[in-house]
């Protein structure tokens, strides 16, 4: 039994220990001993909480002065210790951003994660979307590309896409001006760029300077297009954070909107294990690294002390709203409505796949292998995984095929099939809840066989293009689904991935090939 008697009844942060002193979670209370001795007086547990008080050998507590103190320092030790137990916050998806790089001339770059080398703006929730800034951006502000300057300016110049700052045809001031009004866009100051550049080509235009003017007016053109294409727009002079939840079993899904002066910057979608008290720590993590605006919308309550801790890091008012009613309700319910869209989809395929192929639990993690070659040379394959009805791209593989020569498609199945669930085996990983093979009967069998020898237990199944059917070992039968299923394109989209990946890397060793 756990000795509580030594823990005090004050503000504080408390650690839970296993019996090789490595931390299990880390709390916060404003009541220490209260808190703590509650983990050992419920009945009717839920089985997450169940499992680590089952693990507790020690606890050990440092006191604040208050909470506010105890949720900074909370924070601070989940980052540095990364307790099993405590909520993992991490984006359930992975957008991009755009960078302005640490040059003397800087570009504008995609940038997949932020890594301190530039200056960031996003993340974009739509790769489109994204893309059309850049472009956008680069082609009115005649932005440089060119990762090393040529000895002589390209195509670009002379299309009047580019300044050319390699022969020294626009100064570094010049440019910078430039490199403001770009910067200042993706930090969402739209309405007051477009103001100043048509002030400013007035002014060119007064003093008959034609060329400059034609340029700030197509330049103010493309914001006002490129602020036209956002979906939400209202006229706000601050900035709000709308966050809303859905709880399916044991699990959050959140999605947090940043709406920047009225247009919608990005969206952020969040998964992560539901416990009480999962918002506040959420918010306090978030926020810890990212921009606090002037107003949350939320859609419960939150502990005062989190607001009081938001004031004081951002330095100016914070203001968090629970609204019934309104155009602010709406926007709650806006962003309600888009994360059932994203994840109650995927639950519902997800479970009616359970159901056809028969399966004991639903297939979370679904793994799709597929082969590209022409006539058998260069042949490669691809493997990629979806969780939770969503691309992992992390978990993305690639194999060049070893032990086959000439078309054999089934052979090189079995190869990678072999090779991916051996590696997994050998380090202990866990394996995906299904498998699905891009191929007929033979693919599927080949499939098996090696999972066999390997004493892998995976469901698998295979997947024929153009007819769509289905085929499930000791099926004689293949299973049709109506062409409109949402089960039926859930696999369709897993498989063309793997066919998309697949080609990709084939195009990448016949160039290679080519180079030889």
């Amino acid at each position: 039994m756990i000795d509580l008697t030594g823990i005090p009844n004050q503000p504080g942060c408390y650690l839970f220990k296993d019996n090789a002193g490595i931390i299990l979670y880390i709390g916060k209370a404003k009541e220490l001993k209260k808190r703590v001795s509650s983990y050992f007086q419920k009945k009717g547990l839920d089985p997450k909480t169940e499992n680590l008080v089952k693990n507790i050998s020690d606890i050990d507590f440092i006191l604040t002065d208050n909470e506010i103190e105890a949720l900074i320092l909370e924070n601070n030790l989940i980052k540095k210790h990364k307790p099993r137990y405590n909520i993992n916050l991490k984006d359930s998806k992975r957008y991009a951003y755009l960078m302005l790089t640490k040059e003397k001339f800087p570009r504008l770059l995609l940038a997949r994660k932020i890594d301190g080398i530039g200056e960031y703006f996003g993340p974009f929730v739509s790769a489109a979307e994204r893309d059309y800034v850049a472009v956008c951006l680069k082609k009115n502000f005649r932005l440089r590309t060119c990762s090393k300057f040529p000895k002589r300016p390209c195509l670009r110049f002379h299309i009047r896409l580019c300044d050319a700052p390699c022969i020294g045809s626009i100064s570094e001031g010049e440019y910078r001006t430039k490199l403001d009004v770009v910067r200042s866009y993706l930090k969402g100051n739209s309405k007051e760029l477009i103001k100043d550049l048509n002030k400013e080509m007035e002014n060119q235009s007064s003093k008959q300077n034609y060329e400059n003017a034609l340029e700030l007016r197509n330049q103010a053109a493309a914001l006002v297009y490129l602020s036209e294409k956002q979906n939400m727009e209202r006229i706000k002079k601050y900035d709000e954070d709308i966050v809303n939840y859905i709880i399916i079993k044991d699990k959050v899904h959140l999605e947090l909107f940043n709406v920047r002066k009225g247009i919608l910057h990005n969206k952020q979608d969040f998964e992560f294990l539901y416990k009480k008290g999962f918002l506040d720590e959420f918010l306090l993590q978030y926020y810890d690294s990212n921009k606090i605006p002037g107003e949350l919308i939320l859609p419960t309550d939150v502990d005062p002390a989190l607001v009081n801790w938001l004031v004081k890091k951002a330095g100016k008012k914070v203001k968090a709203i629970v609204p019934v009613k309104g155009e602010k309700k709406q926007l709650l319910d806006l962003v309600k409505k888009n994360i059932e869209k994203s994840f109650l989809g995927f639950v519902k395929s997800l479970q009616d796949l359970k159901v056809k192929l028969k399966l004991q639990d639903n297939p979370a993690v679904i793994e799709c292998f597929d082969i590209s070659h022409i006539s058998g040379s260069s042949m490669a394959a691809s493997m990629v995984q979806f969780r939770e009805g969503s691309p992992d791209k992390t978990n993305y593989r690639r194999f060049r095929i070893k032990s086959v020569s000439g078309v054999n498609d089934t052979a090189a199945i079995a190869e990678v099939v072999k090779r991916r669930y051996s590696r997994l085996k050998s380090e202990g990983r866990i394996m995906p809840d299904l498998v699905v093979i891009d191929g007929g009967v033979g693919q599927l069998n080949a499939a098996l066989n090696e999972l066999e020898k390997l004493n892998v237990r995976i469901p698998v199944i295979a997947i024929v293009k153009k007819l769509e059917h289905i085929y499930v070992p000791g099926m004689s039968i293949p299973i049709v689904l109506n062409k409109k299923s949402p089960t039926l394109q859930l696999l369709q989209r897993i498989r063309d991935e793997a066919h998309r990946f697949a080609i990709k890397y084939n195009r990448l060793l016949r160039k290679k090939e080519l180079i030889k």
